[in-house]
């Protein structure tokens, strides 16, 4: 079907395109067109389901009233409840969201931004970056294109950035199990390792073994985001079976952990009887599992919601520094470390 346009709805009148474009940008009070007028107009529009080209609207005023946002993997509800609360509050603001996923490939999250910015003309774009080089960001910085980080940031970069203090709650994880008596802790992380969160947490990890005299060796797996279920398996065999004999598993994101309970259900490791374990992220699933999973628990409406204030700041105009905001996170005790009650906060 055709799609209607301001011609259709002028010559369905017989009036002129200008009067009906002045009308449906709610300027016809403005120019003098009638209330009856404007009323018809309205009406024939609604009739004919016109709806007009953003495209071409942001061409003629410069704005496309869209925002862009960059994930690595919409389907994580991590990032699907961040990703809900951005676009509820850019609504409110009048503007439209345009999500994507990166799949944590540097090179596709490279193209996506370049595809936002430059065809999709988005106004402002907040992403969770893959990318180790930050050549592209600092062009961004230097063109002042609106730009917000979230979860993860650029190294040796000032920038606008929204997440939460990775290390201290990956620090209060592991203190948690040591002080309900495990010693053998390993840790899962996940690639690309160089991401920032990824390396605060694994710092919090060390220094919460360190503090407690505790020394490790290979405790540290790095499981392959593109091979996740057959390197979680082999990670979890090594620790569990080989020379660490783990009594305690720390899982760096909850994409890990869910891999991590299946493979030690496969190989009937008891929760926590055999093995305690704890997931930095938390998510529904986790209340009702079995048992029930520790995790460390981030405030995702609060990251969505600081991030598009930071945006609309740099959107305002007004040149301001760079801002972090680092929110704190919550040790949400269950019964997947043993003594649930123990060291609880």
């Amino acid at each position: 079907m055709k799609r209607a346009s301001l011609k259709d709805i002028a010559e369905a009148l017989n009036v002129s395109k200008t009067l009906v474009s002045l009308v449906l940008n709610n300027k016809g009070e403005q120019w003098g067109i009638s209330e009856e007028t404007q009323k018809k107009v309205f009406k024939k529009a609604e009739e004919l389901n016109y709806h007009p080209n953003q495209m071409a609207r942001g061409l003629r005023t410069g704005k496309s009233n869209i925002i862009g946002l960059v994930v690595a993997d919409i389907s994580n509800p991590f990032y699907a409840k961040i990703s809900r609360t951005i676009e509820r509050e850019v609504t409110k603001l009048g503007f439209q969201l345009l999500v994507c996923s990166s799949d944590e490939v540097p090179e596709k999250e490279y193209k996506l931004i370049e595809l936002l910015k430059d065809r999709q003309r988005v106004e402002g774009i907040i992403v969770a970056t893959t990318q180790e080089n930050n050549g592209q960001f600092i062009q961004l910085k230097k063109e002042q294109f609106p730009l917000v980080f979230i979860d993860r940031k650029p190294e040796e970069m000032p920038s606008n950035y929204v997440g939460v203090d990775n290390y201290q709650g990956a620090f209060d994880a592991v203190e948690h199990m040591i002080k309900v008596g495990k010693r053998r802790i390993g840790l899962i992380n996940v690639s690309p390792t160089y991401i920032s969160t990824l390396q605060e947490r694994v710092e919090g990890y060390k220094n919460a073994l360190k503090k407690h005299n505790i020394k490790l060796v290979n405790s540290i797996h790095a499981v392959s985001y593109n091979d996740i279920e057959k390197t979680t398996e082999e990670a979890v065999r090594d620790l569990v079976k080989g020379q660490l004999n783990a009594d305690a598993l720390f899982t760096v994101n909850n994409y890990v952990a869910v891999n991590c309970l299946q493979v030690l259900h496969k190989m009937n490791v008891r929760i926590p009887e055999d093995v305690a374990m704890i997931c930095f992220d938390d998510m529904d699933a986790f209340k009702f599992s079995h048992p029930p999973l520790t995790t460390v628990a981030q405030p995702l409406e609060k990251i969505g919601e600081e991030s598009v204030k930071l945006l609309m700041k740099q959107m305002s105009g007004k040149t301001v520094p760079p801002q972090s905001r680092i929110l704190p996170t919550k040790l949400v005790i269950r019964k997947s470390c043993g003594s649930h009650l123990a060291g609880a906060k």
